[in-house]
């Protein structure tokens, strides 16, 4: 469920080059493991919603975070890549595990 007054600000816009967060915190994540420290562009804004991480806990999940769906080319992602090198892998991820890669 998508939520407003009680959001975080959203901090990247379409087009943005992002770097997901090089973290391994123990516990329930959302952010799967081999996108962390890869290089990606913001393909839009989803919304700010509860985050998962906390409400896994009981907790509220507030402030809402703001999520967003970061497109990858898949050859940034595994190196041995050997498809199409066009190819992409689109992953929703949170704001937190994300960093400016301008």
């Amino acid at each position: 469920m998508a939520m407003g007054a009680d959001a975080a600000r959203a901090r990247f816009r379409p087009g943005d080059r992002v770097r997901v967060r090089a973290a391994y915190p123990p516990g329930h994540l959302r952010t799967p493991y081999y996108c962390r420290g890869h290089v990606g562009v913001i393909e839009r804004f989803c919304g700010a919603f509860a985050n998962p991480e906390e409400l896994a806990y009981n907790r509220p999940g507030l402030p809402a975070q703001p999520l967003y769906r970061v497109r990858f080319k898949s050859t940034e992602l595994w190196t041995d890549y050997r498809e199409d090198p066009q190819d992409v892998v689109e992953i929703e991820l949170y704001q937190h595990w994300l960093e400016d890669a301008s």
